[in-house]
Order: structure tokens, then sequence, then C-alpha cells
């Protein structure tokens, strides 16, 4: 699989948490976001190991093939360093579609999942 996007940000919560959120993104009804498009459907995790990382299958019906890798670190604090690996079989896609996927994983993950934990 070719990686393409990659994104680094720091979520507020420990790695334990962001694990289980990402192992279970409907746990909680109170705070959902995970909000897909009519375009997408929810992952199914393909692998995983507590804390370090998650795979996810893919969440468009458009790449079937395409997998959500997510790297998870201590960020030294009460935090976690969290990054996100799209990852696809060749060909690439073209690059308004690719350019949609990096924009939608970053709002899910950059966005509606750090605000869920008050940031």
């Amino acid at each position: 699989m070719l990686e393409a996007g990659s994104r680094q940000r720091n979520q507020p919560a420990p790695p334990h948490v962001v694990f289980e959120v990402l192992t279970d993104p409907d746990r909680d009804p109170a705070r959902p976001w995970l909000l897909l498009l009519d375009d997408e459907q929810p992952p199914q995790l393909i692998d995983a190991r507590e804390p370090d990382f998650v795979v996810w299958s893919s969440l468009w019906k458009r790449r079937p093939d395409a997998r959500v890798r997510f790297d998870l670190a201590s960020d030294g604090t009460a935090g976690t360093d969290l990054r996100w690996t799209l990852l696809v079989e060749e060909p690439l896609p073209d690059p308004a579609l690719l350019g949609h996927l990096r924009k939608r994983l970053n709002e899910l993950i950059n966005a509606n999942l750090r605000y869920t934990f008050g940031q």
C-alpha cells in the first residue's frame, strides 16, 4: 500500500482514551464525532495494538481499498500525539479525490474528535 497522506496533531486525552475512542467510535452517543457524509461508510477495525496503533478499513465507498492507520504516542504530559496515515493501493486517487479524502480525515480526527475532548 502507498502512503497517500499523513498528519500528526496533539489530542488532549491520554493514549488509552484515544485508543478506546478509535476502536469504538460510537461508544459515547452523547459525544458523536464520526459524522459521515453520504459517500462514506463506518469503518471496520482491521488491526489494533493498545495503546500504540489502530487500523481502520476504508471510509469511502469509491476507494474500498483504502486503510487509515492511527499511531498513538504519549506527548509526555496528559495528551496524545496522534498521527493518521491514509494508505491506498495503486493507482493513487486523482488529485481532487485525494484532497477530499485528506480533508475529511483531518476534519474527523483533528476537528471533530479533538472537540469531544474539549478543545
